[in-house]
């Protein structure tokens, strides 16, 4: 089954990309107008960030989510097929930034959100940080597309770890100049072993791991985000957010991510996975004792 799949996506990303963009209009038709899909997930995550917009406004925001989601999943095709070069022209991103510490001698850590086309991104870190890439995914419940989306993910230098194993996974690479990919902004799935955030004025739990992990290795500490330029173009920034994160706790870290979250969400609100339940998880005053 899985090489059926395989085929059958990798014609498909032989197509190209303004046909492949034409494909994505017309599902955005059906996905929106017709299933509308987690819609109300949508729309409700939307009146909780942003209550002082008009109902219009949110629609609008949540149209071009719909959008750039699409566009996101139908251009992540390309990866089966499209030669570096293709890429290379249409992502663009401040690399050198992480390639000092490379030289420098200096392992780094990389948190970013649900930023589209972060799929691309994935692959264009891999292929200009000169450090051996990691990049932590999670597993998904179909073998068929997970074998897939694993095979997208692993273009280059790429070197996959479970979020689900990343723990043990994560061993053999530890001593190593690894810069390692962490998508930061996951609902937690264990409760009490979060903490708690002010994330668009409502508490919010968010997972220290991620900081936790690059305290021990004393790793330097970036954040990153994606934002799409014009269609089926984008570029990445990041900054640094701790070059010694021995000297700060992991709650500040995480702090300091969400911090940068939400502002960069405010700015590009069209361009984040608002379709995840973000804000399933209602703060009890018991969390904090």
């Amino acid at each position: 089954m899985y090489y059926i799949v395989y085929f059958f996506f990798y014609l498909i990303s032989l197509l190209p990309l303004r046909v492949l963009h034409f494909i994505s209009d017309s599902i955005y038709g059906i996905l929106y107008h017709v299933v509308k899909y987690r819609k109300k997930v949508v729309m409700d995550n939307l009146l909780i960030a942003f209550p002082e917009k008009t109902e219009e406004e949110r629609i609008a925001i949540a149209k071009g989510f719909y959008h750039k989601l699409i566009d996101s999943m139908i251009e992540s095709l390309k990866l089966l097929s499209a030669p570096d070069s293709f890429f290379e022209k249409r992502f663009k991103g401040n690399w050198d930034l992480i390639n000092r510490y490379y030289d420098e001698g200096r392992p780094v850590q990389i948190h970013l959100g649900h930023n589209f086309n972060w799929e691309w991104g994935n692959a264009m870190l891999a292929k200009n940080v000169k450090h051996q890439y990691l990049g932590v995914y999670m597993p998904l419940t179909s073998k068929v597309f997970d074998r897939l989306f694993k095979k997208m993910r692993s273009r280059g230098n790429s070197i996959l770890i479970r979020a689900t194993n990343m723990t043990r996974e994560f061993l053999p690479y530890r001593r190593s100049l690894y810069c390692i990919g962490l998508i930061a902004d996951q609902s937690p799935g264990r409760i009490h072993k979060t903490n708690w955030f002010d994330f668009f004025g409502r508490k919010t739990a968010f997972i220290t791991g991620s900081a936790k992990m690059g305290i021990a290795a004393n790793s330097v500490i970036a954040f990153a985000t994606i934002r799409r330029v014009k269609r089926g173009y984008y570029e990445t920034s990041f900054e640094i957010a701790e070059e010694h994160p021995q000297s700060v706790t992991e709650v500040e870290l995480t702090r300091r991510f969400v911090n940068y979250l939400e502002t960069n969400i405010r700015k590009y609100p069209d361009n984040w996975l608002w379709s995840h339940r973000r804000w399933k998880h209602e703060w009890k005053e018991e969390y904090d004792l």
